[in-house]
């Protein structure tokens, strides 16, 4: 079957981070773009040699209502020196337009789902999909007291893609949702009068997993980014009692594009 594609229009840009970048697009053809929060979307385009090629990239949009024609698309792309994908979405102005296709992909909540707990595990661009994921977690909150711990791997505190807004919803709900930001080479600045938040930690996702005791009884986990990452808490999880069904798996390449 052909890939049916269609026009996305930049209208907006902001860095994340310094190599990572937020862009928001709209369907240039006026159609809605109805998804489900987890899924991806693929972004063709050309070599300069004219092979044809393209990328994936999880959706970011917060995701409460039917979209659309006007509603924004949102993905985030990390930039990479001498990168084509990179080459191209630095290159594209506001109002410029890009050939994407889909939505695709299961890394999804799944509504039959009747676990306590969502263990959410992520490195880097790996995150996007959970805050798509934020209102639907929010409605499963009120309706079934669901708790949620989302761990979070970054270098730095400049590197927390929208560790912010994860923290604004742990606030809004602390009963019930956990973010546990984990750095591995450098921790946000404290002082005696403001000392580091207590969910932060210094070191990979993966060497704090066994402080939240997962339980096969309880949990569902997501795993969300760096390959090496994604093996090593699988198998962890797997240790603590987790069948394979529990787990499920999205890895990214160096680049910030899923691997599926």
């Amino acid at each position: 079957m052909a890939i049916t594609q269609f026009p996305l229009k930049l209208v907006g840009r902001r860095m994340l981070a310094p190599s990572v970048a937020h862009l928001s697009f709209v369907r240039a053809d006026g159609e809605p773009l109805d998804f489900i929060p987890g899924q991806f979307l693929q972004v063709h385009f050309q070599y300069a040699d004219g092979t044809a090629a393209k990328r994936s990239y999880s959706l970011a949009t917060i995701h409460d209502h039917a979209m659309g024609p006007g509603d924004a698309v949102e993905i985030a792309v990390s930039y990479v020196a001498g990168g084509a994908a990179t080459a191209l979405f630095e290159g594209l102005e506001e109002g410029g337009l890009v050939d994407a296709s889909g939505p695709y992909g299961r890394f999804c909540l799944m509504p039959t789902d009747a676990n306590r707990r969502y263990l959410l595990i992520a490195t880097g661009t790996g995150v996007t999909p959970y805050r798509a994921m934020l209102p639907l977690l929010e409605r499963q909150i009120a309706e079934r007291e669901l708790k949620v711990v989302l761990l979070q791997g970054a270098r730095t505190p400049a590197e927390l893609l929208y560790g912010d807004e994860f923290r604004a919803f742990a606030d809004r709900h602390p009963q019930h949702f956990r973010f546990i930001a984990c750095l591995s080479r450098e921790l946000p600045a404290s002082s005696p009068s403001q000392p580091l938040h207590p969910d932060v930690r210094h070191g990979y996702v993966q060497q704090f997993l066994a402080e939240f005791a997962p339980r096969p009884d309880d949990d569902i986990a997501y795993l969300c980014g760096n390959p090496n990452m994604v093996d090593a808490c699988f198998e962890a999880l797997k240790g603590h009692g987790l069948a394979v069904p529990q787990i499920r798996r999205e890895k990214y390449v160096s680049s910030g594009v899923a691997k599926r």
